[in-house]
């Protein structure tokens, strides 16, 4: 008899269980290709918006939108495909079935579970709203507002356990507006409806309208990854055959240097001389005057010219001559059809894949502006980036360069103190340099020979604070090898903070703000000509203070210590007021002010693996809903 009431009580407890509904994707078609987009309405941008996705309206026009990592669509066919399928997955979100339902007011750090949650009117996202995937990756978040959406200036959607902004979507059936500074993630969807998006707004999703205007406003959006999305590697390498082997060369003209010019590669041209290159600085054979290594290089450089030139492109810049100002670009084939100017800082993205491989065809000259630079971010490597331009190439004084240029039909013209990490080549015209550091990127076996140096392991970039260390180490390989670590092309000299000048690593102590540079090289000689040159790293110190610095405090002290701070692998967060254990939000955002890391402190020391790219990093701690201190962390 007891057996079987404690059967019928176990029958009873499970049937009491509220259902579950578990929440599924709409299908977005080629709608998921769109970052903005509206079915019927204008698209407007004012400021420098970062947008990595498509771009467009079906009945309208967009303006003043300036470089997309995307393909413009105004009232085509691509237009009109994408408001199909907006519909389609419109319908299918408005078709679901709520199993919660919250309150108007989102956010206040609360924390939400998978599902469908509906609201009947208007609704605001406020501080922090962080949905949980609860270590499924395809947990699917639908939030169904019916009257309007805003977000608070600030206001955060965080992602944790999994959770992905591509399985987070938002139908709204009003106006939708997101404040400055506002971090949203998901697929927003509009009906009947405008959006707009103030300045500072980071959105990792889409923002679509059935019918409405959208205007944003100095914004960085961009599509999702995952949830099948494509893993982008570009379009495939070309063959470099001997072009490998120089870092400066012309088919036709003279290649001439003023001034003190390091390169690691040949330098040379098959029609015309050679001059003004030192030996002492060139790690590479100086061809004076044409032999068989130029022909070879001449004829190599036409294949490889007719390569890059033939690739059908992706996504046509549709602004050549305001390229840069911090556009991120990911692996693909661009075009830009006029003279390109490069502005302020270029982001090539390579999306974690080493592999990536950017081509930029440009059929108009090329110049950059004084102090440009290349940036190469999540594991593109400059070997992988390859320049076809139609016309001069320009790169101004001091600017930072990487990849392979190949310049058809125009003279090539690299200023003072100007760095390239890859190779300047002409199919016909004049080579002239000034000044420069250029490093032929991997592919050349001049360096194979036995007992040659070969660098294996570059130098890394490296922050650091004030009055504490720094290092950097190389690795080579060769027979009876030497070293000497340089700033720019001053060797430097062991001495009170300078250790290790002339070995496999250098080590800078007690350092001050006037060490940070960024050009920190080593050469490398071994019993077998030529030396190998290094490419150049980083230093960049912050007067951080021995535990980082606090930006704010509420109540004059700390709440939590970091140490150690500039770290590599691990971090210990230390709350020495043990009544804020337990309860304590630590957040930490990159540069951007993208959200990379947010957990709760449960114990008054807290320490955790943290691998997080070299560079600087805010953190804030949250006590009740509450800032009560925000600081800057160092990876290095």
């Amino acid at each position: 008899m007891k057996k079987n009431s404690l059967y019928t009580a176990a029958v009873v407890a499970l049937l009491s269980f509220p259902s579950v509904h578990f929440a599924q994707a709409p299908a977005l078609g080629s709608a998921a290709n769109f970052v903005l987009f509206s079915s019927n309405g204008a698209l407007t941008n004012s400021g420098i918006s970062q947008l990595t996705g498509n771009v467009g309206t079906n009945n309208g026009n967009s303006t003043a939108f300036g470089n997309v990592n995307g393909v413009m669509n105004d009232n085509n066919g691509a237009s009109a495909q994408c408001a199909t399928d907006l519909l389609i997955a419109y319908n299918q979100l408005n078709a679901t079935t709520a199993s919660f339902f919250p309150a108007p007011l989102l956010g206040n750090a609360t924390t939400l579970n998978a599902g469908v949650y509906s609201i009947s009117g208007n609704s605001t996202l406020s501080n922090t709203l962080t949905l949980d995937g609860q270590s499924n990756a395809g947990a699917v978040f639908i939030f169904k507002i019916q009257g309007a959406f805003s977000t608070n200036a600030g206001s955060k959607v965080i992602l944790i356990n999994g959770a992905q902004a591509c399985n987070v979507f938002w139908k709204v059936e009003g106006l939708v507006s997101m404040a400055a500074g506002t971090t949203m993630r998901g697929t927003v969807i509009a009906n009947n409806a405008a959006i707009i998006i103030s300045s500072g707004v980071t959105l990792e999703g889409r923002a679509l309208s059935t019918t409405g205007a959208i205007g944003v406003s100095g914004v960085l959006a961009y599509t999702p990854i995952g949830c099948g999305s494509p893993t982008l590697t570009g379009p495939n390498p070309p063959t470099l055959a001997s072009t490998a082997c120089y870092a400066l060369f012309t088919a036709n003209g003279p290649a001439t240097n003023s001034g003190n010019t390091h390169a690691i590669g040949d330098i040379g041209t098959n029609v015309g001389l050679t001059t003004g290159y030192n030996p002492l600085f060139i790690a590479g054979t100086i061809h004076p005057i044409p032999d068989g290594s130029t022909a070879a290089c001449a004829s190599d450089l036409l294949t490889l010219y007719n390569y890059l030139n033939l690739l059908p492109y992706d996504i046509e810049l549709l602004y050549p001559a305001q390229f840069g100002k911090s556009l991120v670009l990911t692996p693909h084939t661009y075009v830009m059809n006029g003279a390109t100017t490069l502005i302020d800082t270029l982001f090539l993205n390579g999306g974690g894949s080493a592999s990536a491989v950017f081509v930029l065809q440009l059929n108009g000259a090329l110049a950059t502006g004084t102090y440009a630079k290349i940036m190469l971010t999540n594991g593109t490597q400059a070997k992988n980036v390859f320049w076809k331009v139609e016309g001069a190439v320009n790169i101004n004084n001091y600017s930072e360069f990487a990849g392979t240029i190949v310049c058809n039909n125009g003279a090539i013209s690299l200023n003072k103190g100007m760095t390239l990490n890859g190779r300047a080549l002409s199919t016909n015209g004049a080579l002239q340099t000034d000044s420069i550091n250029v490093v032929i990127t991997p592919g050349c076996a001049t360096n194979t020979l036995s007992g040659a140096p070969a660098i294996t392991s570059e130098p890394k970039n490296t922050v650091a604070c004030v009055h504490g260390d720094a290092k950097f180490s190389v690795s080579a390989t060769g027979t009876n090898l030497t070293y000497q670590w340089r700033r720019g092309a001053v060797n430097l000299i062991n001495g009170a903070n300078i250790k290790g000048a002339t070995s496999a690593v250098l080590t800078l102590t007690n350092i001050t703000l006037a060490d940070a540079a960024s050009d920190y090289n080593v050469i490398v000689n071994g019993s077998v000509a030529p030396a190998a040159n290094s490419a150049n790293a980083s230093l960049v110190v912050n007067d951080c203070g021995p535990v980082g610095i606090v930006f704010y405090a509420a109540s004059g002290n700390r709440t939590a210590n970091f140490y150690p701070n500039p770290f590599s692998t691990s971090l210990v967060v230390a709350l020495p007021d043990a009544s804020k254990s337990s309860s304590s939000e630590l957040s930490i955002y990159n540069a951007m002010g993208i959200l990379v890391m947010n957990m709760t402190l449960i114990e008054e020391k807290t320490s955790f693996e943290i691998n997080l790219s070299p560079g600087v990093f805010f953190y804030k701690v949250i006590f009740k809903n509450t800032l009560v201190q925000s600081g800057r962390l160092i990876s290095q």
